[in-house]
């Protein structure tokens, strides 16, 4: 896994509670409140009127979506959300008759009595509706609590249902690319936080990881099928080419979330670990990106049991040379506090926001200096070469350069998976891997001697 990247503000996705629609609704939701909703999107929420059930108010709602927009919304699988007397399900339409173009969004209906029905929509074009939703959920579920009103009704009948979220305190990054919301007893995993992304771990063992990026090469390229071929043949050795994920963009998204982390897992030397969804449902899809949700257990085999894993997974279309990239919001917690801890997790999740304008700056820094020097090679070989091939030269050595950076980005995640951390002597004359224990005490007890090292300043053959 490695680090940065292009990211989504997506809280109530992994929530479990997202809901989508968009416009003025007609008949089944009148009576709808409408959410300010600053960042783009609509939000509509409240009583769904002349309804009983949860499939009947989403019933009138995709019916009237079809008489809105003159086409009949395509429905993701329906799933359950967890601890609550509630459903959800995502969808997508297009605008036909309206200017044209795709809509996605997600529906989530919660009976709160027996002759009340609690539901939200939210929506936005196909194009944006992963970019939005979380900032729609943040304001929906700021006004809105139907689960909440679902679990009064159903406390009298002893429902079961588990504690609600615990009060958070919103954290921001050093570098001001992204925040979080953390309960007491979670801390930030502060060098694996940066960049837009965040690792964060609970006291019970509980961990949310935020923006995890992945980098691969699809075998479907003629320009990749080149690269396989010549490391088949023994060339590109000690290159990041080498090591490399060769994997189809068009995979199965749960198969393909699976692979890019045993991928890791192995480069670590652990074992493989155990999968099994039990839902695998589309959260959006453009021609550009596409996403998933996952639900279900995993089990890292380190002892320790299965955990309650949810994770959104996204990937984003190849460029023309045939690199892709995907990145993955996920949680796990350890089943036996999954009851009374995943509240909490959702609503951390649910409060991560990223500032695209400090990434897009950080990544421009550390780019534009490799990019002047690949420019300046290319003027310099301009006479002596097809301008062809001066591309190629470029786009070669860019590559390395962002294998490069993802081979760090892997190695640093590597080693907050096996417990590692590097330190440097402040005099940055020598470099080390250390058990994290034993690299706390030697920073906390000598911070003028020693102190941490984050990916981008790995040193190739000593720390990756």
């Amino acid at each position: 896994m490695g680090h940065g990247l292009r990211r989504f503000t997506c809280k109530g996705m992994l929530i479990l509670v997202a809901v989508a629609l968009s416009g003025v609704l007609a008949q089944a939701q009148e009576g709808l409140k409408s959410v300010r909703c600053p960042q783009g999107g609509t939000v509509r929420y409240g009583q769904v009127q002349g309804q009983t059930t949860e499939a009947g108010a989403m019933g009138a709602i995709l019916r009237s979506l079809h008489t809105q927009y003159g086409d009949r919304p395509k429905v993701g699988r329906l799933f359950e959300v967890r601890n609550s007397q509630s459903v959800a399900v995502f969808f997508t339409l297009n605008k036909t008759g309206q200017g044209g173009g795709q809509l996605n969004g997600m529906i989530i209906a919660a009976k709160a009595t027996s002759d009340h029905v609690e539901a939200a929509v939210l929506t936005d074009d196909a194009a944006r509706f992963p970019r939005t939703i979380s900032p729609m959920t943040k304001a929906l579920f700021g006004v809105w609590r139907p689960l909440d009103a679902a679990r009064d009704a159903g406390s009298g009948s002893g429902s079961g249902s588990g504690p609600g979220a615990a009060s958070l305190r919103q954290v921001t990054l050093q570098d001001n690319s992204a925040s979080i919301g953390l309960p007491d007893g979670w801390k930030l995993v502060q060098r694996m936080s940066m960049m837009g992304s965040i690792v964060a771990q609970g006291p019970n063992g509980e961990s949310a990881e935020m923006g995890i990026t992945f980098l691969a090469a699809d075998p479907n390229n003629p320009t990749v099928q080149r690269t396989m071929q010549t490391v088949q043949n023994g060339g590109l050795r000690n290159t990041a080419y080498a090591t490399a994920t060769y994997l189809a963009y068009n995979s199965d998204m749960a198969k393909s979330f699976v692979y890019q982390i045993q991928k890791v897992r192995q480069k670590a030397g652990l074992q493989p670990a155990v999968y099994n969804f039990t839902s695998v449902t589309s959260a959006g899809q453009s021609a550009q990106e596409r996403c998933a949700h996952l639900q279900g257990t995993v089990d890292f085999q380190d002892g320790k049991g299965k955990r309650e894993l949810s994770a959104l997974y996204c990937t984003y279309a190849p460029n023309r040379f045939g690199s892709w990239a995907s990145n993955a919001y996920m949680t796990s917690i350890p089943m036996q506090y999954a009851a009374q801890e995943r509240a909490t997790v959702g609503a951390i999740l649910a409060s991560f926001q990223v500032n695209m304008a400090v990434i897009n700056q950080q990544a421009h820094q550390i780019a534009q200096p490799e990019i002047d020097r690949i420019h300046a090679i290319g003027r310099a070989a301009a006479e002596q070469a097809k301008q062809a091939h001066i591309r190629e030269d470029i786009h070669n050595s860019s590559v390395y350069k962002h294998w490069d950076d993802i081979d760090k980005r892997s190695q640093e995640f590597e080693n907050y998976q096996l417990g590692y951390a590097v330190i440097s002597t402040t005099d940055h004359s020598a470099h080390g891997t250390f058990d994290a224990d034993e690299a706390a005490a030697l920073v906390q007890e000598n911070p003028d001697k020693y102190e941490y090292v984050s990916a981008p300043n790995y040193w190739k053959g000593i720390d990756y």
